[in-house]
């Protein structure tokens, strides 16, 4: 099945980015704390929606922030406790929330673009296939992430990418990721 060309049973999975994805990215900088975490416009609504249409969905963020010690896991933790709550309240859901504190120059194998997060998602979720799975992030390394394992990569380019060209590593290109759930409403 072709994601694009027939609709989707509901046995595909989305993975999805958190920073300039689903909340405001900093720019030159992290997202330190609850107060800090804004999200993006339609971006709520659009994670409940998903939740009707995909069978799993993940998030999958790098947060070296940990790792250079300007924020804590336990900052992290509370973000996504947050995130899953306001997801939840509104009848939507997030199956799993993944993400590597790991400073880029480790090369550990859970920083995208390296496959560790989807692995452990697949882990703890046996039935995930991920050539029935969409990646949707902002970044060249959340498209090779989705290449690499097979994944529909798409690109949600909320903010102008300035040292990166992400042209030919992914499917279709949104705006926002309101605007991915309207491509998927109209389908």
């Amino acid at each position: 099945m072709n994601f694009f060309s027939d609709k989707p049973s509901g046995a595909w999975t989305l993975f999805l980015d958190r920073d300039g994805v689903i909340n405001r990215r900093i720019p030159g900088g992290y997202v330190r704390s609850l107060e800090e975490f804004e999200l993006l416009p339609g971006a709520l609504d659009a994670l409940v929606f998903f939740a009707s249409f995909f069978a799993r969905i993940f998030i999958v963020s790098n947060q070296q922030g940990v790792g250079k010690g300007v924020m804590t896991s336990a900052d992290v933790d509370r973000i996504h406790a947050h995130l899953k709550e306001q997801v939840l309240l509104r009848g939507g859901r997030v199956d799993g929330i993944y993400y590597c504190p790991a400073l880029a120059t480790e090369k550990a194998i859970c920083r995208k673009p390296s496959p560790g997060m989807a692995l452990q998602a697949k882990r703890t979720y046996p039935e995930v296939d991920f050539r029935r799975s969409v990646m949707a992030g902002d970044s060249l390394s959340d498209l090779i992430f989705a290449r690499d394992l097979g994944m529909v990569p798409l690109f949600i380019e909320t903010e102008p990418l300035r040292d990166q060209d992400c042209s030919g590593f992914y499917a279709l290109k949104f705006p926002s990721l309101s605007a991915l759930a309207t491509y998927i409403q109209q389908r």
